[in-house]
């Protein structure tokens, strides 16, 4: 169960339309690297942890991904909100704005509508925890570059903020991957018993 609270986690505050820039944003929304996938991505793969201290962390985070999603789909609403039709021509938003006018939906920069193959839940502990390490990287590439085409102080700095949180999520799935990996031995941890065997 959750407590939702009516406030985004940072401030977003975007003065300047920019239907071109929304449209890469939009990416962080429904794309491969974004934070719908993570926020399911992370509550899904807690229901096999068999630590509680790594339910915690998988649940924390996952939480905060879905307060990323909303920051995200703020970002892309102001961006977009008020835009003239001439607008929404000049900067390339035609395509976005045929399909779902100027409403938020699930897609990669590229189009492609939001699809859960970009995630993994293996219920193997050492394997989810690696596939988050990789997302969290994949995500923070992302808003590098997202960051490479943004000029507008007002979208860099809700960005930034978001940018920074995937490296602090990457710093605490190392903790949690070096916590699990000292309570097991070379009997259990097969990444150290090249004779593990699958039956166990």
């Amino acid at each position: 169960m959750w407590v939702y609270e009516k406030k985004l986690q940072y401030p977003v505050n975007i003065k300047q339309p920019n239907a071109k820039l929304a449209k890469i944003i939009i990416s962080q929304y429904g794309g491969p690297d974004g934070e719908l996938g993570a926020s399911l991505r992370y509550l899904s793969q807690r229901y096999s942890a068999p630590y509680p201290e790594v339910k915690a962390v998988l649940t924390d985070i996952g939480t905060e991904e879905l307060g990323h999603l909303e920051m995200v789909g703020t970002i892309v609403y102001q961006l977009t909100k008020g835009l003239t039709m001439d607008e929404i021509k000049k900067q390339g938003f035609s395509d976005y704005f045929v399909d779902h006018t100027t409403g938020i939906y699930p897609t990669s920069a590229s189009g492609m509508p939001y699809s859960a193959a970009t995630l993994q839940v293996k219920g193997d502990l050492i394997t989810d925890l690696h596939e988050d390490l990789a997302a969290e990287q994949k995500a923070r590439t992302t808003y590098d570059n997202i960051l490479r085409f943004c000029d507008d102080y007002d979208v860099k700095d809700a960005i930034r903020f978001l940018r920074e949180r995937e490296v602090v999520h990457y710093q605490r799935f190392g903790e949690t991957l070096r916590l699990i990996t000292d309570k097991l031995d070379s009997k259990n941890f097969y990444a150290f018993n090249p004779e593990f065997d699958q039956k166990r």
